[in-house]
């Protein structure tokens, strides 16, 4: 079964980190945390938190909701933190979702982006992803090769070793 989450706001980059494998994350920015609960209760999510006040609730402490305390400060070490507690894979499906909004990114024809990314990407680039909600473009760049080395450097100070999805 797929891990989902819902991230509180204090987690806001470890978030992202997660997008960028593939693990669908919501990223919950209300001071209330009862949309959150109810959200993380209904869709079968696991809430990411720094308050260490929230894992006092009843409902995470009878085991009916799946919360990790995050005690790490550094968003890299929060993701390593993760990634070890849940026993998760670096490369899951990287890249397959938004990073902004966490849709599931649509493959696109190079020449339906054409006027949508800079001349020089459009001459150098082949494939490209969009989002359905916020219609961002990715493309395998400088950006994204930057990405995956970090993610590889994440892997490899983390101690783990998973193979490839």
């Amino acid at each position: 079964m797929e891990v989902k989450f819902v991230a509180e706001n204090n987690v806001g980059k470890l978030a992202r980190w997660l997008r960028s494998i593939g693990y669908d994350t919501l990223l919950f920015r209300q001071k209330d945390d009862g949309q959150m609960i109810k959200t993380a209760l209904s869709e079968g999510r696991v809430i990411l938190t720094k308050d260490a006040q929230f894992m006092k609730r009843r409902l995470v402490t009878n085991g009916k909701l799946k919360t990790i305390l995050v005690e790490q400060d550094d968003p890299k070490l929060q993701m390593q933190e993760i990634v070890r507690t849940l026993n998760l894979n670096y490369h899951f499906k990287p890249f397959s979702l938004c990073l902004e909004c966490n849709q599931v990114l649509i493959a696109r024809d190079k020449k339906e982006v054409k006027n949508l990314v800079p001349a020089h990407v459009f001459e150098t680039q082949t494939q490209y992803t969009e989002c359905p909600a916020c219609h961002r473009i990715y493309w395998q760049g400088t950006h994204w090769q930057a990405m995956l080395k970090r993610l590889e450097d994440l892997q490899g100070g983390s101690g783990e070793n998973h193979a490839s999805a």
